[in-house]
């Protein structure tokens, strides 16, 4: 899938981004997410996500996962994840699900907050990133939209839900 206007937004967010697959393949990242587990994106491409969580961690990943797949999405699933260092740290998943045009799962947005740098400053950013992106999105809406082909549509859907959900969440609770 290319880059569209709407994954543009992306690239160098605050957040740590990713989508994966169906079975939970990752299948892009974000600058962010990539050098916050201290890997460079071609590192982490086709990886599972288990392998940037603990072994210890791996069954509340797969509740995750399950979770997702009955429900479509994820929300405040405390999570420990893998730096590549070795180190871990406590992330807050929250994740959304993308769909083809006929409706299918292929895959899903997720966004990890790391629980330990979750400070005002920290949280000011993200809220302005996710009415600033939210803005973005509408302006798409209203200008490019109906002219995205299937596949641009799907992924401008699913990071408006993902997105949608980010801004309905209180991230000073999370601190």
């Amino acid at each position: 899938m290319s880059q569209t206007e709407a994954r543009k937004t992306l690239k160098d967010a605050p957040v740590m981004w990713r989508r994966i697959n169906s079975i939970g393949i990752i299948l892009d990242c974000n600058s962010t997410y990539a050098s916050n587990l201290g890997y460079t994106k071609s590192e982490i491409l086709g990886k599972s996500i288990f392998e940037h969580v603990p072994k210890e961690a791996w069954e509340k990943m797969n509740d995750s996962l399950k979770t997702w797949f009955e429900t479509g999405k994820v929300t405040d699933r405390k999570i420990t994840f893998k730096k590549q260092d070795g180190n871990n740290f406590e992330g807050l998943l929250q994740a959304t699900s993308l769909y083809d045009e006929n409706k299918n799962l292929i895959g899903s947005n997720t966004v990890i907050f790391d629980l330990n740098q979750m400070t005002d400053e920290k949280i000011k950013k993200y809220e302005e990133f996710f009415k600033e992106t939210i803005q973005k999105l509408e302006e798409i809406k209203e200008k490019e939209y109906e002219k995205l082909d299937k596949n641009s549509k799907s992924e401008y859907n699913g990071l408006k839900n993902m997105f949608d959900m980010l801004s309905s969440i209180d991230l000073h609770k999370l601190n």
